[in-house]
């Protein structure tokens, strides 16, 4: 289904293209530029009065959840995957999301889910990258098929409804003129503690290529960012140590919500001049400098 989607798309485009360059040869140029512009203007129109189209991984559990929980408060259409059935049901249930059961690292599963989506909602505004895995285990314990496990559930994804979304957005009659892309990230693309390679190596992927689908996909207005949370605790927050929020500049260890809410900000209309832009999101710590006397 999702090759055949493509492919059709992708033929869309070369006949609109060919038509276009027919009609410049022969000599109709202004009057088709002139009825595309107002059909672009009503677009413009109709885009931006109407609810955001959202499409969240990981939206089950923890900092995915508050994502999906903040948006669907704003009022927009919102959608996501997980592979944790009970849990997506369960924030369903409570966001008003709907929730669909797709393991990430299946390819197959993971376009399908979007193809549908793109299908019934003719487009999406907003993706949200932000299923991940946080796997550690000694280098000399972890097998080649481990790290690969993790770079096909938090890195390739990204990449993966990145090019429909783009496919999508290039078969289009008129461009939607919004779009975003914000990719999780982790402060653990710069810093590192034993034993973490495959988790490092992936959120470094997430950063780099959050630059390259930024310079890539403005032609179709989609701008592409990524976040890189610290200590954000899911579960049990009251449970933790003074110690660990006072060792924070901030006073105190990362919410779910602190994430949240700068996806919400991102997705403003005006905030299009944020782009390519890696935002941490950590208290303060990746600038303490931290030596043991």
């Amino acid at each position: 289904m999702a090759d055949n989607y493509i492919e059709k798309q992708q033929e869309a485009y070369e006949a609109r293209k060919a038509a276009w360059k027919l009609a410049i040869k022969n000599g109709k140029k202004t009057t088709t530029h002139q009825a595309k512009a107002k059909q672009t203007t009503e677009t413009v129109s109709d885009t931006l009065t109407q609810k955001r189209r959202v499409f969240v991984t990981g939206g089950a559990e923890g900092i995915g959840k508050s994502i999906v929980s903040m948006f669907c408060q704003e009022g927009d259409l919102v959608a996501f995957c997980d592979n944790n059935e009970l849990a997506g049901q369960a924030s369903a249930k409570e966001t008003g999301a709907t929730f669909y059961q797709v393991n990430v690292s299946d390819k197959e599963a993971l376009e399908k889910c979007f193809l549908h989506l793109l299908a019934a909602w003719k487009d999406i505004d907003i993706v949200i990258n932000n299923v991940g895995i946080s796997t550690f285990s000694s280098i000399t314990e972890t097998s080649v098929e481990d790290f690969d496990r993790i770079l096909s559930i938090n890195l390739r994804p990204t990449f993966i409804l990145s090019r429909l979304l783009a496919i999508h957005r290039q078969a289009q009659v008129t461009p939607n003129p919004y779009g975003r892309i914000i990719n999780i990230c982790s402060t653990r693309y710069l810093m590192s503690e034993p034993s973490s390679e495959g988790y490092a190596a992936s959120k470094g992927g997430i950063y780099s290529l959050t630059h390259a689908l930024a310079t890539s996909l403005s032609k179709w207005n989609i701008t592409v960012n990524s976040i890189s949370p610290g200590w954000i605790q899911t579960q049990n927050y009251e449970q933790l140590r003074p110690e660990a929020h006072l060792q924070h500049p901030s006073k105190r260890v990362g919410k779910p919500e602190d994430i949240a809410r700068m996806c919400l900000f991102i997705c403003q209309k005006e905030n299009d001049f944020i782009n390519g832009e890696n935002i941490t999101i950590d208290g303060g710590m990746t600038k303490k400098m931290i030596y043991v006397e």
